[in-house]
């Protein structure tokens, strides 16, 4: 069995976790392949040198027939990792070395169950929607997708900004608020929750149009099928604003459009036992508590 893992930094109460990672790995001769900033962070911060087989820095430098892309960090860590994954064409599954961990559900208690479904085989793979944005000069160049969301926002101005959408080059709407949110179903428990859109069930089919403090009280997030094409162009008093494909960042002149529309490429997550999206919803973002229950 080969196995990539892809990682950012953690705090000293998940360094047992670190050392059961590798030692379970070896004990069990698969082969490790490291990004070399996280193995170099792992060396430095807790002087341990686990045995691998080779690392990476890049997603073209992913090497060949791997298995498992496994992703330690929280969920940021997570989109991050996806051009790696589908680089290699192999699914991935998040160990949360942070707090909430949405996406990343294995935790440091149940790390050991988990690692018996993997090395068994013992999981299921659900396909993830992406999205693909299309702009001038190509600003995002090959990670020009999203699993979470496309934001607009305003930039270096106190005033909102105007966007206005087409769908399928259908007159939408005009939004005048401080930006706004195109989700897809996993990225619906992210962002576009907390600025009021509604959860959507992963493979459902939509994506869901969430605006940022939005200036007028008739405006509601709207629920749109993926198979729709959306061209945006944003203005307002500046001359820039902010696009965000989950991490990544750039600046846009109001002058130029984006289209965004579903990608052809989907992400493959590990699902095991027991780990369900309504159980995470229910465990991690405590949806449908009631003491009643």
């Amino acid at each position: 069995m080969k196995i990539a893992i892809f990682g950012r930094e953690f705090k000293d109460d998940f360094n047992d976790s670190i050392y059961k990672i590798f030692e379970t790995l070896n004990k069990n001769n698969v082969e490790i392949y490291v990004h070399e900033e996280y193995l170099n962070f792992i060396n430095k911060e807790l002087f341990f040198f686990p045995k691998i087989t080779g690392t990476f820095n890049n997603s073209n430098q992913m090497p060949e027939n791997l298995d498992l892309l496994i992703s330690v960090g929280g969920d940021g860590t997570i989109l991050e990792s996806v051009s790696y994954a589908l680089g290699a064409n192999i699914p991935v599954i998040g160990i949360n070395s942070g707090r909430l961990g949405f996406l990343a559900q294995v935790s440091k208690d149940t790390l050991s169950s988990a690692f018996v479904q993997l090395l068994k085989g013992d999981y299921q793979i659900e396909e993830r929607t992406l999205l693909e944005l299309n702009c001038q000069n190509n600003r995002f160049g090959d990670l020009n997708i999203a699993l979470n969301e496309l934001t607009i926002m305003r930039v270096n101005s106190s005033s909102m900004i105007s966007i206005n959408v087409y769908l399928n080059d259908e007159f939408l709407n005009t939004y005048w608020s401080d930006g706004l949110i195109i989700a897809t179903p996993t990225g619906s428990t992210a962002y576009s929750l907390s600025a009021g859109g509604p959860i959507i069930t992963p493979g459902s089919g939509n994506f869901v149009i969430t605006p940022v403090s939005p200036h007028n009280l008739s405006v509601r997030p709207i629920v749109i099928s993926d198979d729709s094409v959306l061209r945006l162009k944003a203005d307002g008093r500046g001359r820039n604003f902010l696009a965000s494909l989950d991490y990544k960042q750039a600046c846009f002149a109001f002058s130029e459009e984006l289209i965004l529309k579903k990608s052809q490429k989907k992400l493959k997550l590990v699902k095991l036992n027991n780990d369900g999206f309504f159980t995470t919803l229910r465990n991690k973002l405590l949806w449908g508590m009631d003491k009643r229950n």
